[in-house]
């Protein structure tokens, strides 16, 4: 059973940055690939980054591209991602996920077959 626990949202002002956590405590071999999405109040949730498990193939949401960067640690099956110079429209509730194996589209979320509870980040003016 796959559990995905995150850690590391919180309050910051535009221009700074956070990390965010997220291992996988439930297993005892690795998902295909793990990543983030995002949902910000009012709008759908919407894919952020994704990194492979084996190759440590990682892609990247256009606007984030250059100020996200998404890491993995084997050993603690963890799965993080540095954000720098924050903006307020990062502002969302940012949500792990990981996969089995991807069957139409690495962004569309009905890809991902597990899911962490979800992690503010709020990124003041």
């Amino acid at each position: 059973q796959v559990q995905l626990v995150e850690s590391g949202g919180g309050l910051v002002q535009a221009g700074e940055s956070l990390r965010l956590s997220c291992a996988d405590s439930g297993r005892t071999f690795s998902l295909h690939a793990m990543g983030w999405f995002r949902q910000a109040p009012g709008k759908e949730r919407e894919f952020v980054a994704v990194i492979t498990w084996g190759g440590g193939v990682t892609y990247y949401e256009r606007s984030v591209k250059g100020r996200f960067t998404i890491s993995k640690d084997n050993a603690k099956n963890t799965v993080y991602l540095q954000m720098n110079n924050l903006k307020p429209e990062d502002t969302a509730v940012y949500y792990c996920t990981g996969t089995d194996g991807f069957r139409t589209s690495i962004t569309t979320a009905a890809d991902y077959d597990y899911w962490g509870q979800g992690t503010l980040v709020t990124v003041s003016s």
